[in-house]
């Protein structure tokens, strides 16, 4: 979504929508924002994924540890990641990554 919110709190809201199919393992919408300097990410929260072709809504909310987002410009990346059974271990399967940019607001 092109608008992100961050509580009084410091935590931020980030959402939108996606669609996957198939999997093996359980499959999650993680999310991280940026501003200014893109190669420094703070992961905002992730949700768990409905795989079966429709699209659907994703919410995650998370408080960077480090810093205070502001409101104003932001870049937000959002990834679809399955983790598939492999041995003993699951390993991560990337399906998509979608990034852009996003206002956040004060909520």
């Amino acid at each position: 979504d092109p608008v992100g919110r961050i509580a009084a709190d410091g935590s931020v809201t980030l959402s939108g929508t996606y669609r996957c199919t198939g999997g093996t393992g359980p499959v999650f919408v993680s999310s991280n924002v940026s501003q200014g300097d893109q190669s420094v990410r703070y992961g905002i929260g992730g949700t768990r994924a409905v795989c079966d072709g429709l699209e659907h809504r994703w919410v995650n909310t998370g408080t960077p540890d480090t810093v205070v987002l502001e409101p104003g410009a932001a870049h937000v990346e959002a990834t679809l990641m399955e983790l598939r059974p492999m041995g003993i271990v699951p390993l991560p399967s990337f399906h998509a990554r979608q990034a852009r940019d996003v206002t956040l607001t004060a909520s």
